[in-house]
This record gives structure tokens, sequence and C-alpha cells, in this order.
């Protein structure tokens, strides 16, 4: 039951993060001619999110303290904390936004949903998955449905943006593992703050560093209001997932955030005909399909990770 509902609150968490992928195209252009441009664009929308979390957490804790805060008790967790708050809320997001801005968005999608594959071989080894042929079938699914919903791999190099994309892809990775062993002994919610909260200062202090304090106080009120929307949504975001990865394996959370996809290019599609995304839809919600089968039939055998 537990793990039935970590897989629905992933599949919520993925349409937030359609509609997210989606809302922050008109963010990153809004901020586009602004000083620091995407730095100053994620250090505005994850401070909005970060006050968000905390704001949650403080509000829970005090009105049911068993569901709100867990205060780390032991140097592992101070670590991991710290940890989360590196490579998971600050440094990948520089990155991801900054190679966002030197290459096309659909190769950017592509290179940032192939998190899933990282995540499971990181989660076999580390945290004992088990991955059967299901997952690897769904993710086979997932990753080609991706692809093509991109229009394919042949523009897809490894420049200094794909670089950029490609390594923040790999932090998020490492994040998902070392919170999948947080939240074995802390809240959702307290995890999620840590890495909101603990990211947004690395990145103002980035933005210092690379740029002015002006980049943020002299926005214009109209970016500061994407800033906004997109930091409510990006706070959704994290306290779902962090809670359904709480719930359920870090493989299957995972990959049932890919198709996120498809809110996303239902969303851009607009007036036009969707006909030529068809192929690469049907493949994503076919792998997303096989995810949930995988977890009803986790019995087969088992590929790595805990034997069956």
């Amino acid at each position: 039951m537990r793990t039935r509902a970590g897989l629905a609150l992933a599949l919520t968490a993925a349409v937030i993060s359609g509609f997210s992928v989606y809302v922050n195209s008109f963010g990153v252009r809004a901020w586009g001619e602004a000083e620091g441009g995407a730095t100053a664009y994620t250090t505005a929308k994850n401070l909005v999110a970060a006050v968000v979390l905390i704001a949650v957490l403080a509000v829970v804790t005090r009105r049911v303290p068993r569901e709100g805060l867990t205060r780390p008790r032991r140097p592992a967790q101070w670590a991991g904390l710290a940890a989360v708050a590196v490579i998971g809320g600050s440094v990948p997001f520089v990155l991801f936004f900054e190679g966002l801005a030197r290459v096309d968005s659909a190769n950017a999608a592509f290179i940032q949903k192939t998190l899933v594959i990282w995540v499971a071989l990181l989660a076999v080894p580390l945290l004992r998955e088990r991955l059967t042929l299901w997952h690897v079938a769904a993710i086979a699914g997932l990753v080609w449905g991706q692809a093509l919903l991109g229009g394919g791999l042949r523009g897809i190099g490894m420049g200094s943006g794909e670089t950029m994309i490609f390594a923040a892809t790999l932090l998020w990775a490492a994040e998902t593992v070392v919170a999948r062993r947080l939240l074995t002994g802390l809240s959702a919610l307290t995890v999620a703050s840590a890495r909101m909260g603990g990211g947004v200062v690395i990145l103002i202090g980035y933005t210092l560093a690379t740029t002015k304090w002006s980049a943020l106080t002299a926005a214009a009120w109209h970016q500061w209001s994407w800033a906004i929307a997109t930091g409510l949504i990006l706070a959704a975001y994290v306290g779902t997932w962090y809670a359904a990865l709480a719930r359920a394996g870090a493989i299957d959370v995972t990959a049932l955030l890919v198709p996120g996809a498809i809110i996303t290019a239902l969303l851009q599609s607009g007036s036009k005909a969707l006909a030529p995304q068809w192929p690469g839809l049907a493949l994503v919600a076919v792998g997303a399909a096989l995810v949930l089968l995988a977890e009803r039939k986790n019995r087969g055998p088992a590929l790595a990770g805990v034997p069956s």
C-alpha cells in the first residue's frame, strides 16, 4: 500500500513537472535580458520555493509534530542534508539553466530525461534496489519515446551546453540516491526544505560572486511574477517528489517522472497537430505502464540488486 501511494505521488510529480517545463520556458525568456540571465532567474525561483517549503514545514510542525520536522541527530544525516543542498538544490540548477541557454530545448530535455538510467545504475549497488526485465523494458520505452518527442538524436552533440546539462543530470542522480537514504529517518518536508533552503543560500552566494545583487533587486515585476509562479510550482514538485521517494524505490519514482513530457507536449502543441508526436507519446505512456506493471509483478527474474 505504501509503495502504491509512492507511485501515485510520483505520477503527480510528473504532472507538475510537465506544467513546470512549459511555464519555465516563459520565465527564462522574461529573465533573458536581465543581468545574470539564467542564473538570476534560477536563484529567484528557488528562493520562492525555499520560502514556501520552509513556511509549510513550520506550519505542519506546529500543528502535526509527528508529521513535520524530524531533526537530524547523527553527523551522517547533517552531511547528507548538506550534500542534497549542494548536488540537488544549487549546483545542478546553475549548470542546467546555463546549459539550456546554449542548446536546443528538445536536446536538453532528452539529456535530462536520461536521469532514470543513471539512477538505476546507482540504486542497484548503493540502495540494493531490484532491477528486473520489466524495469529495463520500461526504461527503454521511456528514453526512446523522449528521443522521438525531441525529433531524434541526430542534433545532440557534446558541446559546452550539453556537457553542463549532462553534469547536472548526473548530480541529480546522485542526489536521488542520497535523498532516498535520508528519507528512511527524516521526513520528506525536512529533506525538501534543506535541499531548497540550503541550495538557495549557495545560489545567492554564486549570484553575488558572478554578477551583482542588482541582478535580483533590480528585476522588474513581470520578471518576478514569473519567478513567483515557477517557484510555487517548484515547491509543489519537490515536496511531492520527495514524498514519493520516501514511499517507493528510486528507480520507479524517477522512471515515473518521464511521463511529464506528455503534459509538456500537449501544452506546447497548442493548435498544432500532435500526429508527428504520437509515436513518442505512446512509447512514454507504455514505459510508464511497464513501471507500474513491474511493481505488480515484482517476482520476475532480477537482473541486479536484491535477488528474487
